[in-house]
């Protein structure tokens, strides 16, 4: 028998979800059979599926071993947890992602990414450790592309991650790009509402007018810098879209310096030249868990974009 107990980054959750997590290795089926079997119990009493479960609860379950992780089945363990840490404090854990790097694991396979290294290193910080909290890891707010550099947000608590994605949800939570494009801009600074669609093989199309399937998009822009045919250009991002920034530069015939994908021209530069530099945080609530960081403004300093566009295009 196995024992866990409801720590405060399990709580409110229903049983069911809470054990799909803290025992991925436990099919689905068999949970709900041990549960009506009685072989699952909450505080040594029959549950419910849906059951609301609170701080300080405890679930016994009486199933075989073979379900439970080891410490040498996490795979966050195989990587090496190299970072390059812009902010931290209890709650908060900013990054550098350099580019190249996955934020998740596409894979059954062990892979090298941002969300493995973030948990590698907060384990060695002795901040997390998963045979306490059972469901919560970690986790990322928000990905970028694997070839696009910046800023990731991860939360290192349950009440931070669910702040920070009503944030998102919300669009309250400002993030600015910088990239290269071709071209240069008649108008210098606008904002842009278009369509968006993803579509097969990780591509998205972009229509100037609503339609059927898809989903509207703002995506504000300003002109920094002019040069040989190319433009650095400031992107605050409106919506959260896949690859919106790269579609939308595309349809209005601006393509991102090396992106292929979306009609660049053939150049040297080898991926998209795409950064997420600078975050910045609403929090008006004062009871908000993120309260302290209201109006904080988060920026990346020495950034590869700009060097690269004086010394080639200037």
């Amino acid at each position: 028998m196995r024992e866990l107990v409801i720590g405060k980054n399990d709580a409110d959750q229903r049983v069911d979800k809470f054990l799909s997590k803290a025992i991925p290795l436990l099919p689905k089926s068999l949970m709900y059979k041990s549960i009506r079997n009685k072989k699952i119990k909450v505080n040594r009493k029959r549950c419910e599926i849906a059951q609301r479960l609170q701080e300080g609860d405890r679930i016994q379950l009486f199933i075989a071993e073979e379900f439970f992780q080891t410490m040498e089945s996490y795979r966050f363990l195989q990587v090496k947890p190299t970072l390059s840490i812009v902010y931290e404090d209890e709650h908060l854990l900013i990054v550098n992602k350099p580019v190249g790097l996955l934020a998740h694991s596409d894979t059954s396979q062990i892979q090298d990414t941002l969300l493995d290294r973030i948990q590698h290193y907060l384990y060695k910080k002795r901040e997390y450790d998963p045979s306490k909290e059972h469901s919560f890891a970690p986790s990322l707010c928000h990905r970028i592309d694997r070839n696009t550099q910046g800023i990731v947000i991860a939360a290192k608590d349950a009440a931070t991650l669910r702040s920070i994605n009503e944030q998102i949800r919300l669009h309250t939570l400002e993030k600015k790009y910088l990239c290269i494009v071709e071209g240069h801009f008649q108008i210098k600074e606008d904002t842009l509402i278009l369509y968006h669609r993803k579509e097969k093989g990780n591509k998205v199309q972009i229509q100037a007018h609503a339609q059927e399937g898809y989903q509207e998009t703002k995506t504000a822009y300003k002109v920094l810098k002019e040069g040989k045919g190319y433009s650095l250009v400031e992107i605050n991002l409106l919506t959260g879209k896949s690859h919106q920034i790269r579609a939308v530069m595309s349809y209005i015939k601006h393509p991102l310096l090396g992106d292929r994908k979306y009609g660049a021209k053939k150049s040297d530069y080898p991926y998209q030249a795409l950064c997420a530099y600078q975050v910045t945080f609403p929090f008006q609530n004062t009871k908000d868990i993120l309260s302290y960081m209201s109006q904080k403004q988060i920026t990346l300093e020495n950034i590869d974009l700009y060097t690269y566009f004086e010394q080639h295009f200037l």
